[in-house]
This record gives C-alpha cells, structure tokens and sequence, in this order.
C-alpha cells in the first residue's frame, strides 16, 4: 500500500477543516448537499461525455494504483533476463521452452515466445514496442479522465455558485431562505477547486508516473529479450540492463 497517498490525502483535507475552524467557522458550513451534487454530478457528467466507455473503465480500473500501485522490482526483473541468456547460451534458445510455462508476466511471455521461435531482433523489438505503445496510450488516457475532470470542478463550481446567488435573489423577499442560497453559491465554489487541486488533479498526475514505471520496466524486458536473441554475453546484458535503475 502506498502510504504516502493516504498521508497527503489526510493532510490536504485536515489542512482545510482546521484553517477553517481556526478562522471561527464551523465545520457544518463546510457540508453542502445542494453543492455537492452541482460540483460532482456536473464533473462526472462532463467527462463521461467527453470520453468513450472504453477509457472510462480503463479509469477505473486502474484507480487503484494511487494505494495499490503495480510492484515493479527491476533488480529481480534483470537477474531473470540474465538468467535466461545464461540458459540460452548453456542449452539454445529452445532451452527457455520451460521458462514460458513457469513466468507469469504475460508481456514477458510474449517476448518468450517470439525470442523460442526463432524470430530475429528487429521482428521481436517490433511486436513488443506495439505492446508497449498501446498499454501506455490507453493508460494515458484513463489517467486524463481526471485530469479533465480537474478541468471541469473548478468551472462546474463557479456555475453552483452563480446558481445559488440566483436562489438568493429571487427569494429575497424571504430572508429564512437566503442562507440556503448563500451556503450553496460559496460550498459549491470550494468543492470545486478542493476537488481539483487536492484530489482530481494530483491522481492523474500519479497514475501518469506509474504508467510511465510501467512502460519503463517493459521496455527494460524487451532490450534484455533483444539482447539474448542477439546471443550478448550475459554480464554484458546485466550492465546494459543496469542503466535502468534509479539507485546507486
């Protein structure tokens, strides 16, 4: 679990409802049905507009790397891709035959599979990087369906409030009403820039650099696949390989 995400979820609304109580507000004044409705229900029927079901599911799907984000060890990943070049150079590339069965990474045993047939580098590299393109084009764009809807709160919010002031003026010959119409103008202003800032805008941003890990592992496993099928010794695919990793 990425603990960091709670922490700064926690702090981000903790920061608000103690400013607000320190400035002598109430923490009631800071829950609004009618607002939050307005904000919510307008952002989430902007963007399913905008986007094809297709990327919306893919959305959120993959919501739940923000806690659970995919676990990539790239040290283990490259002393995999040096121990099949070593069986490949001990037993041929039909030696791996039994590593298919046994890996679980799917991406990983496509790559197998096309290095135990026999296909030369430039075929092997060429399939992968469709792969590669693909996932990380459609991640891209599920990840953008909050940062659209990081777009759309704020504006969404400003339309609440115009909508409240208007319940202000047409019931200003009843002043029991007017809170009402006053709380909800400027709630529905804060939902939609806390919306934006502290939650829709920041998850996009973090699904975005897990995707980019993501497709970095990978184009890591198809160099060292392409390494093997191009018969490197293995220690020179584990230094090439190394260069992937961020720590010293």
């Amino acid at each position: 679990m990425d603990l960091l995400s709670i922490v700064g979820i926690i702090i981000g609304a903790a920061s608000i409802i103690l400013g607000n109580s320190l400035g002598g507000g109430s923490l009631s004044f800071l829950f609004n049905v009618h607002a939050f409705i307005i904000v919510i229900g307008g952002t989430l029927g902007a963007t399913l507009l905008q986007f094809p079901p297709k990327v919306v599911w893919q959305s959120i799907k993959i919501f739940r790397w923000i806690l659970w984000p995919e676990q990539i060890n790239l040290k283990k990943q490259i002393k995999k891709v040096v121990d099949w070049s070593a069986l490949a150079r001990k037993e041929g590339l039909l030696g791996l035959e039994g590593v298919v069965e046994k890996e679980q990474d799917p991406f990983a045993v496509k790559g197998l599979h096309l290095l135990v047939d026999g296909n030369e580098p430039e075929v092997i590299v060429g399939c992968l990087e469709v792969e590669i393109s693909t996932r990380e084009a459609m991640d891209f764009q599920a990840a953008n369906v909050y940062n659209a809807m990081g777009g759309y709160a704020p504006t969404i919010g400003i339309l609440g409030a115009v909508i409240g002031l208007i319940q202000v003026m047409q019931n200003l010959a009843n002043p029991e009403l007017l809170g009402t119409g006053i709380a909800t103008a400027f709630v529905a202003t804060i939902y939609g820039v806390g919306f934006a800032n502290l939650f829709f805008l920041p998850v996009a941003n973090k699904l975005k650099n897990q995707v980019r890990i993501i497709s970095s592992s990978r184009e890591m496993m198809m160099e060292g696949i392409r390494s093997i099928a191009e018969g490197e010794n293995p220690r020179n695919i584990e230094l090439k390989l190394s260069g992937y990793l961020l720590e010293k």
